[in-house]
């Protein structure tokens, strides 16, 4: 089991940043691939980021590709989300997630654990 507890939501104005941590534990955090998913109100769960157990592959969501950055730290347990020039479609509420493989890929059935959610809201 692995256990996942996302912080760094809230309210920010467009334009403005976030940056999202996700707090693992339980099994060995390293051996686990890290991705970062998102759920606004009405619509399926998307992926935005993914990157692998050992920090050298990462994959961005279009929409995000270029104003977000994930990162690992594997001494910490811990992978964030640095997310820049926020838009108010980004407003949803964000995920991680873990998946027991070198690499998570962008399906959510590809990952077994998953944290309760952080909101974040962008304001126009």
């Amino acid at each position: 089991q692995v256990q996942l507890v996302e912080s760094g939501g809230g309210l920010v104005q467009a334009g403005g940043s976030l940056r999202l941590s996700c707090a693992a534990s339980g099994r060995t955090f390293r051996n686990y691939a890290m991705g970062w998913f998102r759920q606004a109100p009405g619509k399926e769960r998307e992926f935005v980021a993914t990157i692998g157990w050992s920090g050298g592959s990462t994959v961005y969501a279009d929409s995000v590709n270029g104003r977000f950055t994930i990162s690992r730290d594997n001494a910490k347990n811990t992978v964030y989300l640095q997310m820049n020039t926020l838009k108010p479609e980004d407003t949803a509420v964000y995920y991680c997630a873990a998946a027991a493989r070198t690499y998570g890929g962008t399906y959510p059935a590809n990952y077994a654990y998953w944290g309760q959610g952080t909101q974040v809201t962008v304001s126009s």
